[in-house]
């Protein structure tokens, strides 16, 4: 296995010489994205069975989300699947239908963020645990890059919501990431998330290697052109986990104090995960946090809700995918949102200009 990684040495090597490009993401009044997790491809066993385990998500689906306004999708995905062997090839079969995925979203003017749905992790180990070192968490960025480089429709998300692993430990894993995507030549913005599961509510908070609005400046791209995403739920706990939402006014401070610090450091920021019930009380919390982003949008790049799907349940409380023609309750709020007037089209570039 160690020597499988050796024709991606080089490139990682390459991208440590590359000179910075400066690539700028342009200042937007309100958010540039405003979408939806549509969750279905990272369910199951990584050998699972297409249509059985798992499913990308129906047009049906897609051209709903994009009637209501939206024009991204957070697409969520196993890393074992796509690549079942660390250093070797993707899987064919996979890759194809993440491809035809983005050609289904690009259809309905739809940018895609591809979400590896890991934690930090494959088949249970962590990275930077070998065999899963960060050498391997570098190679399979550079494979999955290389499929997707330089369109201007597909932004790569690194790792859905690390936990349990070191800041420090996870800022080396993701500017190895980071190298070995420029060193393939791809320009794409990444998407950057902080460890502890990337909570907004707890990014300046301490913790192994240090809290993540610290560490987590240490981040380098030879292109300059990423953000950070950073998820937040309005449950007592913020995990998501609750129907209730005793924390509204927590997740609203959250997303105030995140605009504050990127801000001062000059960061962008993307909302990768919210969601509330439909209870009157949450879904009133939930335009608070969605108004925060709007009259922060100058750091804040756009938002996608969790969740929808064409296999979720109805009886899941945050879903937001229809039921027998039944609107929940949740949209009305989104889709005014996602609808509001939009920066011009330059201002949302997500491949930068080099200068």
């Amino acid at each position: 296995m160690k020597a499988a990684f050796s024709p991606w040495r080089q490139m990682l090597t390459l991208a440590a010489a590359m000179l910075p490009l400066h690539a700028g993401f342009a200042e937007a009044a309100t958010p540039c994205f405003r979408g939806i997790n549509l969750s279905g491809a990272e369910f199951g066993k990584p050998d699972g069975e297409i249509f059985k385990d798992y499913a990308y998500p129906s047009e049906e689906t897609v051209t709903y989300f994009a009637s209501k306004g939206m024009n991204i999708v957070r697409l969520p995905f196993l890393w074992e699947r796509l690549q079942p062997e660390l250093g070797q090839a993707l899987n064919d079969e996979e890759l194809q239908r993440i491809k035809d995925t983005v050609a289904l979203m690009r259809k309905h003017k739809m940018t895609v963020i591809l979400d590896p749905h890991n934690y930090a992790e494959y088949r249970q180990t962590q990275i930077g645990t070998p065999p899963v070192t960060t050498l391997a968490f570098a190679d399979f960025w550079a494979r999955l890059a290389v499929e997707f480089a330089n369109q201007d429709d597909v932004i790569l998300g690194l790792m859905n919501e690390p936990h349990d692993i070191a800041s420090d430990k996870w800022l080396s894993a993701a500017n190895a990431a980071i190298r070995s995507i420029r060193a393939v030549g791809a320009g794409n913005l990444i998407l950057v998330p902080g460890t502890k599961w990337t909570g907004a509510h707890s990014w300046e908070s301490d913790g192994p290697g240090g809290p993540n609005g610290t560490v987590m400046l240490g981040v380098k791209d030879p292109r300059k052109n990423y953000a950070y995403e950073v998820h937040q739920y309005f449950d007592g706990d913020s995990s998501g986990t609750h129907d209730e939402c005793s924390g509204n006014d927590n997740a609203r401070d959250a997303i105030v104090r995140m605009s504050d610090w990127a801000r001062k450091n000059g960061a962008k920021v993307l909302l990768g995960e919210f969601g509330v019930s439909q209870a009157p009380e949450c879904v009133a919390g939930l335009k608070t946090v969605l108004d925060a982003m709007r009259e922060n949008g100058d750091v804040w790049l756009g938002w996608t809700y969790w969740v929808a799907g064409d296999w979720w349940p109805e009886s899941e409380a945050l879903n937001v995918q229809p039921h027998e023609g039944r609107q929940r309750k949740q949209i009305e709020a989104l889709e005014a949102a996602a609808k509001a007037p939009s920066p011009p089209a330059a201002a949302c570039r997500t491949i930068g200009r080099q200068r």
